[in-house]
């Protein structure tokens, strides 16, 4: 538990060292049949923004937790990028495509945390 949790810090710094805004973290570790432990969500006001906060997690990630994404996706065209780590999925969405898929919503029995923004 305790690394999950380092691991998750790990990433809410790399969102953070990139300006990524609206972080939240839902909780799953108490629901039967979730794919991991926790979501981390966040968002980018541009493409060039996600894909640098993914960057920036990566690497933080990288050497603050020694560990590496399983597979990461949506590099491509950045509106969405999935970072797996196994008990952690980072999502880094632009606005309105987070607002259109409302993940922190779909996992309802999820316990939310909201980190604030660094200014």
């Amino acid at each position: 538990m305790e690394q999950t949790n380092n691991l998750v810090q790990a990433i809410i710094n790399g969102i953070q060292e990139k300006k990524g805004s609206n972080i939240v973290i839902a909780d799953l570790s108490n629901i039967d049949g979730a794919v991991c432990r926790n979501f981390v969500i966040c968002q980018g006001s541009s493409p060039a923004q996600v894909e640098a906060v993914a960057d920036s997690v990566s690497e933080y990630v990288r050497i603050n937790a020694g560990e590496k994404p399983v597979r990461t996706v949506g590099l491509t065209n950045a509106q969405w990028v999935a970072m797996d780590y196994g008990d952690v999925m980072v999502h880094i969405f632009l606005p309105d495509v987070r607002e259109y898929y409302d993940l922190e919503h779909l996992w309802e029995d999820a316990a939310i945390t909201h980190i604030q923004d660094l200014d």
